[in-house]
Formats: structure tokens, C-alpha cells, sequence
């Protein structure tokens, strides 16, 4: 494929990505040219796009959501690179879920926490507290799934505790909202003794922002 004028504005370093996306924005016949990008030989171009694409979905999802589809076949793709950033941008796309698609692929999206992939779990965690602060009836279900970090099966232990510190952070943002709170509170107590740093850090956080010191 040919590098555009815009495409290569993309891939060049330092370039300022936020200013591309707004005008892409703007000028939605761009966004073309941001998707045939993903495709091209040139890694510069790729996760130019891929962030251009990202931004987007955080500022306008709205100009992204008629392109939903494209995105929950990526959660297919056997390029990781992509497969996270089709997560991420599905979390922003929830906000905008006039049509409900995000529930038919929730089974979907959520397979990867119990392992083994540690990144493409942590990605999915994240993701989950976006979308239960905007689709509240999901809450209970994506609590279940987040429960599952502590028994999953990565790469080593070091990487459950890295996907249990991004879970914390999840459960943080919209515990206030879930029902059945016992289950989180027991998950994130044990995590005081958690041997990575970071992650007994962010426990520690937890019960002392939600006063959960005891059952």
C-alpha cells in the first residue's frame, strides 16, 4: 500500500498524535486511511495508526462505534499488538453501545483473564471497569470475571500478581456500584501479602479508601 502524506506524518517520531486524531475527526474520510494502515509492512505506520485509532475511541468513540465489527474480529487476530488495542478500544466503544453488541461478545471478550497470556489478561481488566461504569447491569457478571485473576495461569506468578494489581485498580473504580461485595473485599485483603511491592501497595489503597477492614 502507498504511505500517504497523512501516513507518514503518523509514523513519524514525535509526531503528535492527538492533533492527527482530531483532525481525523473532523474529516472522517481519513479514517480509511487509518485502517489500511494497520495492515502496512511498516512498523511505524502500524502502531502509529493503531494509537491514532485508540485515541479516538477515548475522545469521539462515537465516529469509531459503525466500525465495532472490525474490532471484535481483531479479538480473533493472531497479532497480539492488534488484539490489545481492539481491547481497549471495545472498553471506549462500550460507552457508546446504543445497538447492545458489547453483550453478545461479552463471553469473548473476557476469555483471555484466566490465562495464559498475561499482557492481553491485563488488558481485558482494564478495560472492565470502563465498561461497568457505563453499562451498570454488567457489573455483577464482570465482577465474576475479574474474581477469576487469582486462580488464573500465566507465564509465572509474578504475572498473576501484576494482573491482580491491575484488577484492584479495576474493582477501585466501581466497587461502589457492586452488590455481592464480600467476594472482592476477600480477594483484595489477601492481597496485602502479596509479594509484589506495587500490588500490596495498591490493596493497602483499597481498604483504606472503602474503609473494608473487615466483613
Amino acid at each position: 500500500m502507498p504511505d500517504t502524506k497523512l501516513l507518514q506524518e503518523i509514523s513519524k517520531k514525535g509526531s503528535n498524535k492527538e492533533k492527527i486524531a482530531e483532525k481525523i475527526v473532523k474529516r472522517a474520510e481519513l479514517l480509511s486511511e487509518i485502517f489500511e494502515g494497520l495492515n502496512s509492512d511498516k512498523a511505524g505506520i502500524r502502531y502509529g495508526c493503531e494509537k491514532i485509532l485508540r485515541i479516538i475511541s477515548e475522545k469521539e468513540p462515537s465516529v469509531l462505534y459503525p466500525k465495532i465489527g472490525f474490532f471484535i474480529d481483531l479479538l480473533d487476530s493472531d497479532n497480539k499488538f492488534l488484539k490489545w488495542g481492539a481491547i481497549s478500544i471495545l472498553a471506549n466503544l462500550a460507552t457508546v453501545d446504543s445497538k447492545d453488541k458489547f453483550e453478545k461478545i461479552f463471553d469473548k471478550y473476557f476469555a483471555p483473564i484466566p490465562g495464559p497470556v498475561m499482557i492481553t489478561a491485563a488488558n481485558v481488566v482494564k478495560g472492565a471497569a470502563k465498561i461497568a461504569l457505563t453499562k451498570p447491569e454488567l457489573t455483577e457478571k464482570i465482577t465474576k470475571e475479574l474474581l477469576k485473576v487469582e486462580k488464573a495461569k500465566y507465564q509465572t506468578t509474578e504475572c498473576r500478581n501484576v494482573v491482580l494489581g491491575h484488577t484492584i485498580n479495576s474493582f477501585d473504580q466501581f466497587f461502589d456500584q457492586i452488590k455481592n461485595k464480600e467476594p472482592v473485599i476477600r480477594l483484595i485483603k489477601k492481597q496485602l501479602n502479596n509479594a509484589r511491592k506495587a500490588t500490596r501497595g495498591r490493596a493497602k489503597k483499597f481498604v483504606k479508601k472503602h474503609k473494608v477492614g473487615t466483613l
